[in-house]
Parts: structure tokens; C-alpha cells; sequence
């Protein structure tokens, strides 16, 4: 791998092949803006293909994992088409990236996750979180569709009960639910998270690497299988950010209200007074 390719992640080579990658931007939760999302996407190519490393790990600096995206790149986005055509290109990229990525994944969610924060912690392969952190698919709340992921894993690892509530609601959940509820493999105090998610992944990296690596492959295969419902799922998120609702979601969210989205405006009856 060519470190020197990647401006918001950090790298860090440990024993037998396990690779910690931290996402570096503390001052800003770890909010991916348009370099970072770039960035999440393209490393699991990197990480396949590089011969010293048999497993990575990831994390976030600070108190975040990843708070979600970027406001100002939202911001951007809306209305734009040829940005949100490019990233309906990217966001397929980090989905897919990550599910065919024959090396181990392991996540290290110290902190809050949403967004594209989310997408890489409950894709990973083991997911090892804070009781205390906050996961959530927050999307409807901005006015756009859950598209970037949760189609394709929150029912699998959930149940579908769990995934419309959370889904359609845009409630957060702590990690010792998100555990409860099969969200991720492990809830654990916050500052045992990173200790416990190099201890799984120094087990993998001294395991059977093909037998784990084709182990992966299996599993995954319940991914590949709900693509295009992921791929409808990332388009309809995409035909939002060209409507009127994200425009009023980031505004508010701006200037710290609730949101009055136009689709949702008062109806008249038709009746006259």
C-alpha cells in the first residue's frame, strides 16, 4: 500500500499482518466530507491486494468513529446532479469494496457512527462497539431515503421489525442494543474496544488464512444476493438529493430545529371555508 495516497486516514502496521487504520479527523467527529468518503471507498481495494497485510482493523481519532457525512458536502450534493451522480458511483464502490474484500474486517466503534461512518462499522466482518457510542441510520431525518447501505444489512443482522423501525424513524441506538439485537458482535466499555478488536484481529491473522478468507466469501454471499436491493436502495437515496426535502433536512439541521419538509406542508381539504 502507498500510504502517502491518503490524506484523512492513518495506517499503522502491527504484528502478523494486522493493519490498524484510524479515520482522522477528530476536529470534525470523523464527518466524511467528499477526500474521506473517496478515501473509505478505495482503501478495501488496497487493503485486498497488499501482500503484508492478512487483516485490517478500523477506528476513529477522538471520540468518534464517524459522525456521519459532511454537512457542507450535503450542502453541495443537493440538487447537483453531476456530484450526486458521481457519488452514487462512490457510495456503490464503499458497499461493495468492503463485501468482496477477501481479508478480514474488523471494526473498533469507539464512538458515535452514522452515515458513512455506519456503513463501514456494520459491514465490517466482526463489529466490536462502545455500550455507550450512538449508531443510527439518520437519512429520512435529512430528507433522503436510507440508501447507502442499510438495505442490505439491517434486516440481515436485525430482523426486518427492527430494521423498518429504525429505518423509517431515523432513531439512534446505543451499542449495547445494537448488541441485543445482533447488530454487532460485541458491546463493550468504551475503553476496552480498540484492546478487544486487536486481540480478534491478531486471532484471524495467525488463523488458517484461506480457510477464513473463504469462510468470508460464504457469508457474504447473503450480501452479493440483496445487491440490487441495495442498488435500488443507493438510487432512490440519490433521486432525493435532487429534491426539495434535503435542502430544508440541511438547513435545519444548520440551524439546529426540526425540519419542516415541504413534502410533509399542511394539505387543504379542497373545502371551502
Amino acid at each position: 500500500m502507498n500510504f502517502s495516497d491518503y490524506q484523512q486516514l492513518d495506517f499503522e502496521r502491527q504484528d502478523n499482518g494486522v493493519l490498524l487504520i484510524t479515520i482522522n479527523r477528530p476536529d470534525k467527529y470523523n464527518a466524511t466530507d467528499e477526500q474521506l468518503h473517496g478515501e473509505l471507498a478505495r482503501v478495501w481495494n488496497d487493503v485486498a491486494s497488499d501482500p503484508e497485510t492478512r487483516v485490517a482493523v478500523i477506528t476513529g481519532a477522538g471520540k468518534a468513529f464517524s459522525a456521519g457525512g459532511d454537512l457542507a458536502m450535503v450542502e453541495r450534493l443537493a440538487g447537483d446532479h453531476e456530484r450526486v451522480s458521481q457519488m452514487l458511483t462512490e457510495m456503490s464502490d464503499l458497499v461493495y469494496n468492503i463485501i468482496n474484500c477477501e481479508k478480514p474486517i474488523v471494526s473498533a466503534i469507539n464512538g458515535v457512527a452514522v452515515g458513512a461512518g455506519v456503513v463501514v462499522a456494520l459491514l465490517a466482518d466482526i463489529a466490536i462497539c462502545a455500550e455507550d457510542a450512538k449508531l443510527g441510520d439518520g437519512h429520512v431525518k435529512l430528507g433522503v431515503s436510507a440508501g447507502d447501505h442499510a438495505a442490505i444489512i439491517w434486516p440481515l443482522l436485525a430482523g426486518m421489525a427492527k430494521a423498518r423501525y429504525y429505518l423509517l424513524t431515523g432513531e439512534m441506538l446505543t451499542g449495547a442494543e445494537a448488541e441485543r439485537i445482533g447488530m454487532v458482535a460485541k458491546a463493550l466499555p468504551r475503553d476496552q474496544v480498540l484492546d478487544e478488536s486487536r486481540r480478534v484481529a491478531q486471532t484471524l491473522a495467525t488463523g488458517a488464512q484461506q480457510a477464513i478468507r473463504l469462510t468470508k466469501r460464504s457469508l457474504n454471499s447473503w450480501l452479493r444476493t440483496a445487491g440490487p436491493t441495495f442498488d435500488a436502495s443507493a438510487a432512490y437515496e440519490m433521486l432525493c438529493f435532487m429534491g426539495p426535502d434535503v435542502v430544508e433536512g440541511a438547513t435545519a439541521l444548520r440551524e439546529k430545529r426540526e425540519p419542516r419538509f415541504p413534502s410533509a406542508a399542511p394539505q387543504s381539504s379542497g373545502v371551502p371555508s
